[in-house]
């Protein structure tokens, strides 16, 4: 039973044998064929039962391991690693099978690969996951032929594994040269204008070309008989929090990831220059209730901890409750702190419900509202209408595009900063914010 379980006759075994039927047809009219179609069968039984005892004989003749990572980045290229070893003293043909995790809807996955008498080999495949949580590998299935292929034996090798995916982590090595000289211009991708000085005095230094006349020290310049500058610093230890909003309206998909996503993504990122620039970083997430919250600080695991909360951050799909987050800012962050909102507004009736909990929270705090643009609509207005529904289409598109910027005035009125980005632009929109309001001393 072992054996049949194992056992798979190959396509070229059924294409011979399509092949000496329509030798047989074809003898019936001319009746020389006859016997050079008995004389295929013949042959092709016995190559049959060669490649079965060649194939079968000996156990354990093919080896493979599969080698993943610790943890998958989600959102980011993840490479896997196949390792395979050759018992057989022949060239033999493999047809590799993995049983991917079913959040990859793979049904198609296989690969192929040769190997010489004795040999190793290592094969090298990427996924791409779209979602937190556990992902969970099967079975490592290879299929073994000989230079004849009639007949191949599975190898069935236990490779069951679950590989846990978190944030983007990998995008913290995209963004390490963010944590800049603290007397740099150049933010982000961008120069941001750095306007006044910090109070936070460094030490005095030579004067060189480019330095700010205004920061002259003439006491130290009297004394030194040469110019000197003051140099200050960024005012440190700030504390800087992520507000996730978890509600249904962070559920909506683009490019297979959730806005949710993005968010979480763009989180992790930040958390890590804040903490390279010596400011406090911390998070929490809400919709109904109030979840997943690290209290600000600049310690040696602060960065462990926003990543575990994060990867536990799911939707509930309920509307969120902006009163809630507020009652529960003003009872726990009790120090003026920079507060990163990410959430979404499709309309401005949608802004105006929650516009008094937002003002209320800026009274205390530095708010950034951070939300989306929606590109299909942007797509839908590059489009040229040539129907009258196509009309349609697009003129509500452009009241809905319009809304949004709308929205964004609304916002500027009273204060709060606001940031329209689309999902791929949402880390370097924000990197650059943080940066700027740094280098304001708006905190």
């Amino acid at each position: 039973m072992k054996f049949l379980n194992s056992f798979y006759i190959q396509p070229r075994f059924f294409y011979a044998g399509i092949a000496i039927v329509l030798l047989f047809a074809l003898s019936y009219f001319v009746p020389l064929l006859f016997n050079l179609a008995q004389l295929c069968i013949l042959v092709l039984a016995v190559l049959f039962l060669l490649d079965v005892l060649v194939i079968f004989i000996g156990k354990q003749r093919i080896e493979a391991q599969r080698k993943v990572p610790d943890k998958f980045s989600n959102g980011d290229t993840n490479n896997i690693t196949l390792h395979l070893k050759s018992n057989y003293p022949f060239l033999v043909y493999l047809h590799i099978i993995d049983e991917l995790p079913e959040q990859f809807q793979r049904r198609d996955f296989k690969l192929k690969a040769k190997l010489a008498p004795n040999a190793k080999k290592s094969l090298h495949y990427a996924v791409i996951p779209k979602d937190r949580g556990e992902y969970h590998f099967g079975i490592l299935n290879v299929y073994a032929t000989s230079v004849l292929q009639l007949v191949a034996k599975r190898y069935k090798l236990d490779q069951e594994v679950m590989v846990p995916t978190y944030p983007g982590f990998k995008q913290l090595k995209k963004y390490e040269l963010l944590n800049i000289n603290k007397n740099a211009i150049e933010y982000g991708l961008k120069k941001v204008r750095r306007l006044g000085h910090t109070m936070e005095f460094e030490q005095i230094k030579d004067y060189v070309l480019g330095d700010d006349l205004r920061t002259i020290n003439w006491k130290a310049t009297a004394k030194k008989n040469q110019l000197m500058v003051n140099q200050f610093q960024d005012e440190k230890s700030q504390p800087v929090y992520a507000l996730i909003d978890k509600g249904r309206i962070m559920k909506m998909p683009f490019e297979g990831l959730s806005l949710l996503d993005y968010a979480i993504n763009a989180t992790l990122v930040l958390s890590n220059v804040i903490l390279k620039k010596q400011d406090k970083a911390g998070l929490l997430s809400f919709s109904k209730t109030i979840d997943n919250v690290v209290v600000a600080q600049r310690r040696s695991g602060q960065m462990q901890l926003i990543l575990e909360a994060l990867y536990n951050v799911n939707t509930d799909y309920f509307e969120s409750d902006f009163g809630k987050l507020y009652a529960n800012i003003k009872r726990h962050i009790t120090h003026r702190s920079l507060l990163l909102m990410y959430t979404n507004f499709e309309t401005l009736d949608g802004l105006n419900r929650q516009l008094p909990y937002l003002k209320a929270i800026a009274k205390s705090h530095v708010l950034v509202v951070i939300f989306f643009k929606n590109t299909a609509l942007h797509t839908l207005i590059d489009t040229k209408a040539e129907t009258v529904q196509a009309v349609y289409d697009k003129v509500i598109a452009e009241k809905f595009d319009y809304e949004k910027r709308l929205i964004v005035n609304a916002l500027k009125k009273v204060g709060i900063y606001a940031i329209l980005t689309t999902p791929e632009q949402l880390t370097i929109d924000t990197l650059n914010t943080y940066l700027e309001i740094k280098s304001r001393g708006l905190l």
